[in-house]
């Protein structure tokens, strides 16, 4: 079996969580500021392309410039099983999460077609696949972070115990912290069968609202299946009792080690100063846990687009995060995010590229 991952903080005790945190500040005002000014007197009618000119406020903010830097894009996929497949709450075996990462390392993915399209690179890693996926990370295909080879049935008790919840947070910034010197915008991405169990669980435990509001059908479930995919999600919540308030209780109890590293990824980006595309379902349950955790990450997140997951409108509205897209995609793997490339680098071209009245001698420049 590969080795397990050890955090990096190791011999020497360094709180690698803290640390993070303390370099995540608030989207900078005066760029913000700068960006909104120069929008307002492009060639158009007032903030004439609404929702992308907001974005490129966010983006000036985030990245401390009136260029933000968006063309090196990197699409990380975090691959996890979990132990709830034993429940029968997907259509795929686990087996699936493992083959999945070939095609994805081959290049035949949905997210390797949209990702050559956005021009992004794809990055994948083995937060916790139950296959041994040694010989893809000694080949330099993956990244190896394995907390452990799938997480704990949690419809029997805690998904994972707090330590490994608090490693996979670690093992996520530490992809971020590698790859910012190469990457300008992260984009979130999953793999992982019966990640949709673990990532309505989080969003009832964090949101409070009933497993009926929030569950979806996930790989395609009937009927039957569905009603029973409900029954277990009642059962795991009664059985762990989630504290709502501790975003690692969440993530432990009924998390995945992929949702964690995706909570860790956003919350490294931040760090970083980059911004963060957050795809669907699965990610945005590791965007929430990583709001818990800290609450500025948020500053970074841009939330490529709504899934047809029943759940997903629920997490947008709790991070206060409106999607960019909404195009009934329900796939993962970060292919609404790599789709979102495109519209963030939109975003930037009407801030850089634009005339304003004054450059272009237009009258009726707005006073």
């Amino acid at each position: 079996m590969s080795s397990t991952y050890q955090p990096s903080s190791k011999p020497e005790h360094v709180d690698f969580l803290q640390a993070a945190f303390r370099r995540i500040f608030p989207q900078d005002a005066e760029f913000r500021a700068q960006a909104k000014a120069r929008l307002e007197q492009l060639t158009m009618p007032y903030w004439a392309l609404g929702d992308l000119m907001d974005l490129a406020v966010d983006l000036a903010g985030m990245t401390r410039s009136m260029r933000p830097p968006v063309s090196r894009k990197r699409v990380v996929i975090m691959v996890g099983d979990h132990g709830v497949t034993a429940e029968g709450v997907s259509k795929f075996p686990s087996e699936v999460t493992a083959q999945m990462v070939y095609n994805f390392i081959n290049g035949g993915a949905g997210i390797n077609a949209l990702a050559r399209q956005a021009r992004a690179e794809v990055t994948v890693v083995d937060m916790g696949c139950a296959a041994d996926l040694s010989a893809l990370a000694a080949a330099g295909k993956i990244i190896s972070k394995k907390i452990g080879s799938g997480t704990a049935n949690m419809a029997l008790g805690p998904a994972m115990t707090r330590t490994n919840a608090v490693f996979a947070v670690e093992a996520g910034i530490e992809v971020a912290n590698q790859l910012a010197p190469e990457t300008d915008v992260f984009a979130t991405g999953d793999m992982g069968i019966g990640n949709t169990t673990a990532s309505t669980a989080v969003v009832a435990a964090l949101t409070g609202k009933s497993i009926d509001e929030l569950t979806g059908r996930g790989t395609g479930l009937d009927d039957a299946q569905f009603e029973h995919k409900k029954k277990v999600l009642e059962r795991i919540l009664a059985i762990n009792k989630p504290d709502a308030k501790d975003g690692l209780d969440v993530l432990a109890k009924v998390g995945g080690y992929e949702i964690g590293g995706i909570a860790g990824l956003i919350i490294g980006a931040a760090a970083n100063r980059r911004p963060v595309i957050v795809d669907g379902f699965i990610s945005t349950a590791g965007a929430m846990i990583a709001c818990k955790l800290e609450p500025f990450v948020r500053d970074y997140i841009i939330c490529a687009h709504r899934s047809v997951e029943q759940g997903h409108a629920a997490m947008q509205a709790q991070i206060g995060c409106k999607p960019l897209l909404d195009l009934k995609m329900r796939l993962g793997e970060g292919t609404g995010a790599a789709l979102a490339m495109n519209v963030v680098e939109a975003a930037v071209a009407v801030l850089t590229e634009v005339a304003t009245f004054a450059e272009a001698g237009v009258t009726g420049a707005p006073s």
